[in-house]
């Protein structure tokens, strides 16, 4: 097996690459705009695990470079790990359009944008598996992170629709939906501590997913409850909560 990790210096992306290495043998493309860290985790990766991977510089927001980039990674993957995203300064994305731009952009289009490259030949060859690193802020729109929100309830809609699209084709998609993870993404939040996970076990939950065929997962598993409280939340009650 080859898994092509985009986003790959993501604490999530490192925990499931490792995984993929240990439990399925497979080699792995790394991708990424840090190649300097990339190269080390690689190494790192190849001499624990005993496997192929190798480090390879992609930048989600040159969409131009798209294709190109899919169309150098040679045999192609069997499967595509998406991970790369952008949460950004919440508050003050409320006013700065640029920045509000930059996060929409990051974990919405360019999303969209190399997996319908990928997409198109996983359907060509009917093989492959997608997984898609959401995140639980797309359920419903909250105050306190509704830009980010917004780009990743598209990115939800999108990987369901790539889902529905490829089934035919024998292609899986995977939709995964984290809530909080002690990531670089987080290091500075204010976060309920017993609610936050450690990269290895969100790598764990994605990984039985994947085994198992699910369509959508959430990691860790708790935030199903947690968002099905939420989302159940009638509009007048939920508008007076502070979240």
């Amino acid at each position: 097996m080859k898994l092509l990790i985009l986003g790959a210096n993501s604490d999530i992306a490192l925990a499931v690459g490792r995984i993929f290495a240990e439990k399925e043998r497979a080699d792995l493309v790394l991708a990424s705009r840090d190649l300097e860290r990339l190269r080390k985790r690689a190494k790192d990766i190849s001499l624990r695990g005993g496997v192929k991977a190798e480090a390879v510089y992609f930048d989600a927001g040159d969409h131009d470079a798209h294709a190109a980039f899919y169309d150098a990674i040679t045999p192609k993957p069997d499967g595509v790990l998406l991970a790369f995203g952008l949460f950004g300064d919440q508050q003050a994305a409320r006013t700065d359009r640029e920045l509000a731009r930059q996060i929409i952009d990051t974990n919405f289009t360019a999303a969209a944008g190399i997996l319908s490259v990928i997409a198109a030949d996983f359907e060509r060859r009917c093989h492959g598996f997608i997984i898609g690193i959401s995140s639980v802020a797309g359920l419903r729109g909250r105050q306190s992170n509704y830009v980010y929100g917004s780009a990743k309830a598209g990115l939800n809609v999108y990987l369901a629709g790539l889902r529905h699209r490829l089934f035919k084709s024998g292609v899986h998609v995977m939709t995964v939906l984290p809530g909080f993870v002690r990531t670089k993404m987080t290091e500075s939040l204010d976060l309920p501590a017993r609610l936050v996970a450690e990269p290895a076990a969100a790598g764990e939950a994605i990984y039985r997913g994947w085994q198992k065929g699910r369509a959508v997962i959430y990691a860790p598993g708790f935030w199903r409850w947690i968002m099905l409280l939420i989302r159940a939340a009638p509009e007048a009650i939920f508008l007076r909560t502070r979240l």
